[in-house]
């Protein structure tokens, strides 16, 4: 239980983070809005890459605001407020985060390679490679949302990054279950009977059902709200990483404690010399995610520990991708001769 008990208290951290903005809310931050928007003539008048990125003189007023406030907060020796639930963080070419914006695209690049590699190492007819190319592109799909996102934070670009994230992660445990219980469509021959067959046909569609329902489930659930659930979000996600990691964990298990079979056509025990990979991968992208605890004002105003989240988990990416193809190269895939 106690892991349990570690990510909720991520997810109560994280939550807190989330509804905080103290910033926003003060008397002087309000007064220096007022005053600015009050002089706000047309939206032609903010630059080129600020109506590309669509900014409004009001955006641009509470970020010209934020700023100001954080100055004499630094100059005074105070504490820097958040504002709307955000650290302030210097805009580039439109970009409110954009280190958060580039480390998006690296991983986006990252998972990119991923499904390159794939396409080149491993054989077409794999059962497992349209799995793995697929979640490749759904990654990919989820970090350009994340870039643009971060690129500039409105209600449109914030679900589809959230819808995004969470489709990334609901096909990772999908695709991961079909290759723990081996439900992925194979051909019979003498060593497999009728019935069993029949059976794994009937677990991946009541699994694949499943899936579909209930993303589209948590996809409309948070459409439909007046306001965003962003602790209800956290936790769906949250719960699906864990169950993923936890299969990954399973499938690294030394030998003797085997609790499944992880290949179709090796034995029980048989336990790869790089199973321990999954276990690290675990433990890497567990670590990259508790960056997000140590919750600290972006240094110079632009790097924040969401955005050393993001780049710690590019290259993390990488290795996980190596992982799928030497699994998928492994000899238990073979059909033993006859």
């Amino acid at each position: 239980m106690r892991p349990l008990a570690w990510w909720t208290c991520v997810l109560a951290l994280l939550a807190t983070v989330v509804v905080a903005s103290s910033g926003d809310r003060s008397s002087d931050f309000q007064n220096c809005l007022s005053k600015c928007v009050g002089l706000c003539r047309t939206w032609t008048a903010l630059s080129l890459d600020l109506r590309l990125t669509c900014w409004t003189c009001a955006d641009d007023c509470k970020y010209t605001c934020m700023h100001m406030l954080t100055d004499n907060a630094v100059r005074l020796g105070k504490p820097i407020q958040q504002y709307y639930g955000k650290w302030p963080f210097w805009r580039f070419l439109g970009m409110q985060e954009p280190a958060s914006v580039a480390f998006s695209l690296w991983n986006m690049w990252s998972h990119l390679q991923g499904a390159r590699q794939i396409r080149r190492k491993i054989p077409v007819t794999h059962p497992m490679r349209s799995y793995y190319l697929t979640w490749a592109y759904v990654s990919i799909n989820a970090w350009i949302w994340s870039a643009v996102f971060h690129t500039r934070d409105l209600p449109r670009t914030e679900k589809l990054d959230y819808f995004s994230a969470a489709l990334a992660i609901m096909y990772a445990l999908y695709l991961t279950v079909i290759r723990m219980l081996h439900l992925y469509p194979r051909a019979t021959d003498g060593r497999t009977q009728k019935d069993t067959a029949n059976l794994r046909s009937s677990m991946y569609i009541a699994w694949s059902t499943l899936c579909i329902t209930v993303y589209i489930a948590h996809v409309t659930y948070l459409s439909i709200l007046p306001r965003f659930d962003y602790t209800y979000n956290m936790a769906f996600n949250l719960a699906l990483g864990i169950a993923h990691n936890l299969l990954w964990l399973l499938y690294s298990l030394p030998r003797p404690i085997s609790l499944f079979r992880r290949f179709p056509y090796a034995p029980k025990t048989y336990r790869p010399v790089y199973a321990y990979k999954a276990g690290l991968f675990v433990a890497l992208t567990t670590a990259a995610t508790a960056l997000e605890l140590f919750d600290f004002p972006p240094v110079g105003r632009i790097l924040d520990a969401h955005a050393l989240w993001h780049l710690s988990t590019a290259p993390i990416a990488k290795l996980w991708y190596d992982f799928l193809v030497e699994d998928a190269l492994d000899e238990g895939w073979r059909t033993p001769q006859k």
